[in-house]
């Protein structure tokens, strides 16, 4: 894989990145409802990220997208807190700190923006993700924060920044 490029999201990166997070989801069995896997937003994430006080990083290798992170401030959260969102990445890309890089980047977008807290929802089936989480700091809280709207989520955790 050559160089990677991380840059903010574009409309024709829609459908790729459905993809990249539908066959993710598929791959370990987390293709459930009450997932990202069915939100019609899956489909429209530049629209979906064009909300203030959000923002989605894409990383390219070669002209082809290999995965994505965002913040966003979902429904119900305080003010101070946003969510990391539809944190994917191909298999290609996992392992080369691809991943690390999306999350720094999002985490610095989201001190910046004046957020204190960054949420994360996600699921047993990902526990590779949740070993990574846990490096940045996020600790495991008890129940959900807002109202995402993603019941088959069970874990829940919360970074302060």
């Amino acid at each position: 894989m050559s160089a990677v490029t991380i840059r903010t999201i574009q409309p024709a990166d829609n459908p790729a990145l459905a993809v990249i997070i539908r066959n993710a989801l598929t791959e370990f069995g987390a293709n459930k409802p009450g997932t990202v896997y069915y939100d019609a937003t899956t489909d429209a994430l530049y629209e979906l990220f064009r909300q203030p006080g959000s923002i989605y990083y894409v990383a390219e290798a070669d002209g082809t997208l290999i995965g994505g992170a965002g913040i966003f401030p979902s429904p119900g959260l305080p003010a101070d807190t946003c969510e990391l969102v539809k944190m994917y990445l191909t298999p290609v890309a996992r392992g080369k700190g691809i991943g690390k890089t999306l999350i720094e980047k999002a985490l610095q977008f989201a001190s910046e923006t004046g957020y204190r807290k960054v949420y994360i929802e996600t699921m047993p089936e990902l526990s590779k993700a949740m070993s990574v989480y846990e490096k940045f700091g996020f600790k495991y809280l008890d129940g959900p924060l807002g109202n995402t709207g993603h019941f088959s989520c069970a874990i829940w955790m919360l970074k302060e920044l």
